[in-house]
């Protein structure tokens, strides 16, 4: 990493800029008016062992602020103290280039279509991932010409749900800023790289011998996961919906071919409603009683059986139901500029959100978790959303909404921990979010990778999930996993068995293996459609059980010292190659994962770090190299560190 004398060679811009952030579903457009834009001059005012303090001026501005820089803890403390009322205009945009490089960055959040961002220019703004107008343009453009799954768009045009200002390199040092406010990275230059920020801010950075001392060097800046329940472990989550007895005939499907099965996610527990979309759900956040009658009772009973009951919850409320009126009447909702509940529109249909800086909505809110979804039994639930609040919204707190904006989805995730905090209910109850911002690792019980398409697309269906996962990982975020067969059904687009069944050989090989229905369950193969899928979904999730130990240990040094369970292959293996692979992951320390991401392809070339291999499934053993090795379908590729082979080998008879 630089030193902190290098800091006197950085470059500052300063400006006035107009920014609008229209709102569609989600998705945002970008515009942004520079104005006044001008250069200030940096020197040295002071400097001391482990700290220094640069002075900026311009022509005409004597002092126009400092920067004071300490180094302690191998992190070095960037402070900027720029005053921005000494200018003609608003000073409201500052563009930092600091003097130095690597060949590698990877990060800033959760990035889908490419891991490594060197050379690109990314946003750091909380946003729905799956933009409609790029659907649109995708199914069009497939209807016109054909799958064209490893298409992809120009990288500005997409969005992403997990969207952090931390970006770490391949020189093993990494850069945080402490915003909440809009920024960017530029990583296009080979020289150096330049953030722009919105207001006076710290910029932490730290650097380390090897990754996992950087992860345990970042997580004490960020926070850590805590440690799932055990039960996660026992074997799939099935999603199934529409009541319990379409659940019990599957269950008693999934027992006879010999699934174990750690949970049931039923997302409609609360409701369903019928849209152009699909099969969504009633955002009434209470049991159901025509869909699950007596769904206390019947979660006792799954659960003596070993099978937890888990549900769904968002910041959102059904503004036809009875929760939305007593939220209306308390005053409890977002608001517009006119005093207005703030209705957002999701895929087809409006919603209020509840506000989250308004304590007394807060306590209601978290209430309703704690006796609702707790208080009946629920093992846990997918705590969705996060990104949508209207930058133009009006909160209780009197704040900015632009400025909170990319705070939220933290402060839900924060509220959902609390409720199973005050419930005493952590070594039991875990929740999953999809949106992200600093603040949910240390909140967040378990990430996943959001809506893909039921397809093989690079950008959106069953790849993207790696390079998003790598991506978390090394922005500090260490247990995440994908929906098992993905989510999005639109047109043409519609889960065939294979793609289900590669889904499934992949989830199996990471933290959480969970199926879903997806948005039209009637027009995707499901995982319980037959005896050859169920068989399937036998041998994954027996897999998945039996990596039980291997799993614990990997949480346990994610919970201690921030280390991913998911890994890039860099993390170990420094290796030219090692740092440009984005399809291939390690599990923990000893396991390498290379998932068929290729419709009917029996085979996959795989390329291998410098180690003793062992295939899973043959016993062969491999060096470094690259190799093309037979993949059919229940056989993904999967390589064990021979020194870990006694303990794992067994996994290969399963």
């Amino acid at each position: 990493m630089f030193a902190l004398s290098d800091l006197v060679k950085i470059q500052i811009y300063v400006a006035h800029g107009e920014q609008s952030f229209p709102m569609s579903r989600g998705s945002f457009r970008y515009r942004d008016k520079i104005s006044s834009r001008e250069r200030l001059r940096v020197s040295l005012a002071e400097q001391s062992g482990a700290s220094l303090s640069l002075s900026l001026h311009t022509e005409k501005y004597v002092a126009a602020g400092t920067i004071t820089a300490s180094y302690s803890g191998g992190m070095i403390t960037f402070r900027t103290n720029i005053d921005l009322t000494s200018f003609p205009e608003n000073i409201n945009r500052i563009w930092i280039t600091f003097p130095f490089s690597a060949r590698h960055y990877y990060g800033c959040g959760e990035t889908f279509s490419k891991f490594d961002l060197a050379g690109e220019k990314v946003r750091v703004w909380v946003a729905e991932h799956q933009n409609a107008g790029r659907i649109t343009k995708k199914i069009l453009r497939w209807k016109l010409r054909g799958a064209r799954p490893k298409k992809t768009q120009d990288f500005g045009a997409y969005e992403s749900y997990y969207a952090q200002p931390t970006a770490v390199t391949s020189d093993k040092w990494f850069m945080h800023i402490g915003t909440d406010c809009y920024s960017e990275f530029d990583f296009t230059k080979k020289d150096s790289v330049t953030v722009q920020i919105r207001e006076n801010t710290e910029i932490t950075f730290g650097g380390a011998e090897n990754f996992p001392e950087l992860s345990e060097r970042l997580s004490s800046l960020l926070g850590r996961q805590s440690p799932l329940p055990d039960w996660v472990y026992d074997g799939v989550i099935l999603g199934m919906q529409t009541g319990p007895k379409f659940i019990d005939e599957k269950l008693a499907q999934a027992k006879e071919c010999g699934v174990p099965v750690a949970g049931v996610w039923s997302q409609d527990w609360c409701g369903c409603r019928k849209t152009g979309f699909g099969y969504q759900v009633m955002w009434n956040w209470q049991a159901d009683d025509s869909l699950y009658p007596d769904l206390k009772e019947r979660i006792s009973a799954w659960k003596k059986d070993g099978i937890r009951f888990l549900g769904y919850i968002n910041p959102f409320i059904a503004i036809e139901k009875n929760l939305y009126e007593e939220a209306h009447e308390k005053g409890y909702c977002v608001k517009d500029k006119n005093g207005k509940d703030y209705l957002v529109t999701i895929t087809t249909f409006p919603a209020s959100m509840v506000d989250l800086t308004n304590p007394h909505a807060w306590e209601w809110y978290k209430n309703l978790i704690k006796e609702n979804m707790i208080g009946i039994g629920m093992g846990g639930w997918m705590a969705d959303f996060g990104e949508y609040l209207p930058p133009d919204a009006v909160l209780y707190s009197g704040e900015d909404a632009q400025a909170v904006h990319n705070r939220w989805p933290a402060l839900w995730a924060k509220l959902n921990r609390e409720a199973i905090r005050e419930c005493n209910a952590e070594c039991e109850v875990f929740f999953f979010t999809r949106a992200g911002y600093t603040g949910t690792i240390k909140e967040s019980t378990m990430m996943w990778n959001g809506d893909q398409h039921v397809d093989w697309s690079m950008d959106d269906g069953l790849p993207s999930v790696i390079p998003a996962s790598l991506s978390l990982a090394m922005s500090g975020y260490t247990l995440t996993h994908s929906d098992a067969g993905g989510y999005t059904t639109v047109m043409q687009m519609t889960r065939g068995k294979e793609l289900l069944m590669r889904w499934e050989e992949m989830s199996a090989f990471s933290p959480l293996l969970r199926t879903h229905e997806g948005n039209q369950p009637l027009r995707n193969v499901q995982a319980y459609s037959s005896t050859e899928l169920l068989n399937h979904l036998a041998r994954c999730a027996r897999l998945h059980t039996a990596l039980k130990p291997y799993l614990l240990e990997c949480q346990k040094s994610a919970a201690e010292k921030g280390i991913p369970v998911m890994r890039p292959l860099f993390y170990h293996y420094d290796e030219p190659k090692a740092y440009e692979e984005s399809y291939e992951y390690l599990l923990g320390r000893s396991i390498l994962v290379a998932p068929v991401l290729e419709e009917h392809a029996d085979k996959r070339t795989v390329y291998l770090p410098d180690d003793k291999w062992i295939h899973l499934w043959t016993g062969d053993e491999y060096s470094g190299g690259t190799f093309t090795v037979e993949a059919p379908v229940g056989k993904i590729p999967v390589f064990v560190q021979k020194s870990a082979w006694p303990a794992l080998h067994s996994l290969g008879s399963l």
